[in-house]
C-alpha cells in the first residue's frame, strides 16, 4: 500500500507541476506578445498610434488584474469581459488602419502581433483553468487513508509500540498532498505563478513617450 501511495503521489505531483509550468510559460508568452504589439504600435501614424498605445496600457493592466485582482468567479468573469472589450477596441482600430493603408510595414506587422496577442490570452486562460482532474486527488486521498490505516495497524501488532515512524510518515504524506493542491490552484495558497513578466511589460509601456 505504501508503494502504491508513493506511485500515486509521484503521478499526481507530475501532473500538477506540468500545469504550473504551463501557466508560468503562458504568462511570459502573453507578456512578450503585448510588448511586441506595443513596440510595433509606435510605428503607426497618428492618431492611431496614441489611441492604440492608450488601449494597450489599459489592456496590460486588465490582464494583470485577472490574476492579481479577482477573488471570485464573478469578478474574474468581469475582468475577462473587460479585456475582451479592449481587444475589440484594438481590433477595430486595426481594421480602420488597414482600410486606409494595407501596407505590410507597419500596418501588416502590427496586425500580425495583435492577432498573436489575442491568441495568447486564450492560451493563458486555458492554462489557468487546466487543473488536475478531481478524481485524481480523491483517489490520492483514499489511498493515503488506507495506507495510513495499514501502517497504524501494523505498528499496533508489534511488541514494541513505537508509533513515531507512523506519525512522521502521516505528516510527510499530508505535507506533500497539500503541496500538490497548492501547485494546482494558482490563485490561492502559497505557491503562485510569478506575474513579473506582465508587470515589467506594463511598466515598459507606461514609460513610452507620449
Amino acid at each position: 500500500m505504501l508503494g502504491l501511495l508513493a506511485l500515486m503521489i509521484g503521478f499526481t505531483f507530475a501532473m500538477a507541476l506540468s500545469r504550473f509550468e504551463a501557466r508560468r510559460d503562458a504568462v511570459l508568452a502573453e507578456a512578450n506578445a503585448i510588448g511586441t504589439t506595443a513596440l510595433r504600435a509606435r510605428l503607426l501614424p497618428e492618431p492611431h498610434r496614441g489611441e492604440v498605445l492608450k488601449l494597450l496600457k489599459d489592456y496590460v493592466t486588465a490582464r494583470l488584474n485577472i490574476t492579481l485582482g479577482p477573488s471570485s468567479q464573478t469578478e474574474l468573469t468581469a475582468a475577462i469581459d473587460r479585456s475582451n472589450a479592449l481587444q475589440e477596441g484594438l481590433w477595430q482600430r486595426a481594421m480602420s488602419l488597414a482600410a486606409r493603408d494595407n501596407a505590410m510595414v507597419p500596418t501588416g506587422i502590427f496586425i500580425q502581433t495583435l492577432n498573436e496577442m489575442i491568441d495568447n490570452q486564450a492560451k493563458r486562460l486555458a492554462a489557468l483553468r487546466n487543473r488536475v482532474p478531481n478524481v485524481v486527488p480523491l483517489a490520492l486521498f483514499g489511498i493515503a487513508a488506507i495506507a495510513g490505516a495499514f501502517a497504524g495497524y501494523g505498528s499496533g501488532l508489534e511488541n514494541r509500540h513505537n508509533r513515531l515512524p507512523v506519525y512522521v510518515m502521516g505528516l510527510l504524506v499530508s505535507a506533500i498532498i497539500l503541496l500538490i493542491l497548492d501547485l494546482d490552484r494558482p490563485n490561492a495558497g502559497f505557491i503562485e505563478v510569478s506575474q513579473q513578466p506582465m508587470i515589467d511589460t506594463a511598466a515598459s509601456i507606461a514609460a513610452f513617450p507620449d
